[in-house]
């Protein structure tokens, strides 16, 4: 899981890198726009792979087949839902770019091409969510390694292609980034079939639709939703001031995010193994095997945060150079450079413990947690240092990503003190 989700950040890694090295400034900030509207949508969207996965991870762990088989296809009708809404809505999104931002014309320009194209893979990239959290859930890791590895290669050599030599700028990444969604959809579905025919589950049998199952899923999908909902508001936050602060700052952030990406799916990588974990061990009934699985995933989430921040403190400002060779940009980067040193061991225990909390599907915590985070944390820290302006964004951001720790540790140890964990 560590190996499949640090795939993941190289799909912006190479958009910033390649759209960062066309000469102009407002071309990187067009991407750094787009992108985090479509990645705010599709994160909002992210209810349908925790949700799946911890409840998949359970059902496995009760050797409950046709719950696996049930629990696939509701997701999936789900997340159809959810994508062909975003696509209706996407006339309206696009309005609110503009009147967020306040960005130039000719970056609201790219921005708009690169939005228009991306938002119709809405479809099969939350469908991918959905598959990639079943197999996650029936402890097929490998599945989801070689899925994501088919979409980066994908989106690596068409970004290179439409790029670079059909000079189709911003345009040519969203392109890119599309055909890999839907390629690796039918290598998804490719997957899941083979391993549900291997495992013997009655993926074709009928009575998969129930109205009780259905609201449970959706009453879990609801408070994970606003979670997600709060976290990409802080995110969508720092691109949107960043904006308003200077183009050279938001492309300044385009690039640095990627860092924390980076930091990101990687430990998200333990996180995923911990829900499918934590999820089978709650099926099982065992409290020891929920624990013995936490302090296994805190051990090794700290071994890579504290790698991390060694590799970032030594190989920052190359891998600045790396992603783009504007001089304004890469002054302005190293000079915020620290904060991402630090982030990896500040944000370490909020990984983690999403990803315990996904396989207990304890929703309302994981909300009420990020609810506190987000008040207190981001936009409180925010409130108090914005005369620091992109200094206060990035110590908002730290400051959030410690406290969603401190919380979800504080919260977790009342439900080992209380006997709550199966609950």
């Amino acid at each position: 899981m560590i190996l499949s989700n640090i795939t993941v950040p190289l799909l912006g890694i190479v958009d910033t890198a390649v759209i960062g090295h066309l000469g102009s400034a407002h071309f990187l900030a067009a991407i750094a726009l787009g992108a985090t509207v479509i990645s705010l949508l599709f994160w909002l969207a992210g209810f349908l792979r925790m949700s799946t996965t911890g409840l998949v991870a359970q059902a496995y762990g009760e050797k409950d087949y046709p719950q696996l088989a049930g629990l696939l296809k509701r997701s999936l009708v789900l997340a159809l839902i959810v994508a062909f809404s975003l696509i209706a809505l996407s006339p309206l999104i696009k309005n609110a770019i503009a009147y967020l931002s306040g960005s130039s014309a000719p970056v609201l320009a790219q921005a708009y091409s690169y939005f228009e194209i991306r938002i119709f893979s809405a479809p099969a990239a939350l469908c991918n969510l959905v598959l990639l959290a079943w197999m996650l859930g029936v402890h097929y890791g490998k599945g989801p390694f070689y899925l994501l590895l088919v979409t980066n290669i994908t989106n690596i050599v068409l970004d290179i292609y439409f790029v670079v030599y059909l000079d189709w700028q911003v345009a040519g990444a969203a392109w890119a980034s599309l055909i890999a969604d839907y390629t690796a959809l039918l290598f998804a579905l490719f997957l899941v079939f083979r391993l549900a025919k291997k495992m013997a589950v009655p993926l074709f049998l009928g009575g998969w639709f129930s109205r009780d199952k259905m609201w449970a899923l959706l009453s879990l999908n609801r408070d994970i939703f606003i979670r997600s909902l709060i976290l990409q508001l802080c995110f969508s936050f720092m691109t949107f001031y960043g904006a308003r602060i200077g183009e050279v700052t938001l492309a300044v952030n385009a690039v640095l995010l990627n860092f924390l990406m980076l930091v990101s799916f990687a430990l998200d990588g333990i996180a995923y193994a911990s829900e499918a974990k934590v999820g089978q061990a709650k099926g099982q009934h065992s409290v020891r095997r929920i624990n013995l699985w936490v302090k296994i995933s805190v051990f090794w989430g700290m071994l890579f945060a504290f790698c991390y921040s060694v590799f970032f403190a030594l190989f920052g400002s190359q891998i600045i150079t790396l992603l783009t060779d504007i001089p304004e940009v890469i002054k302005a980067a190293n000079e915020y450079l620290p904060w991402l040193i630090f982030m990896p061991l500040a944000a370490m225990s909020c990984f983690l413990f999403d990803g315990i909390f996904v396989g207990l599907t304890r929703a309302q915590d994981m909300r009420n947690t990020m609810l506190i985070s987000a008040l207190v944390g981001f936009f409180g820290v925010f409130w108090v240092f914005n005369a620091w302006q992109n200094h206060a964004l990035w110590l908002a951001m730290t400051s959030f990503m410690l406290l969603r720790g401190v919380t979800l540790v504080v919260r977790y140890k009342q439900l080992q003190t209380t006997q709550q964990l199966l609950n």
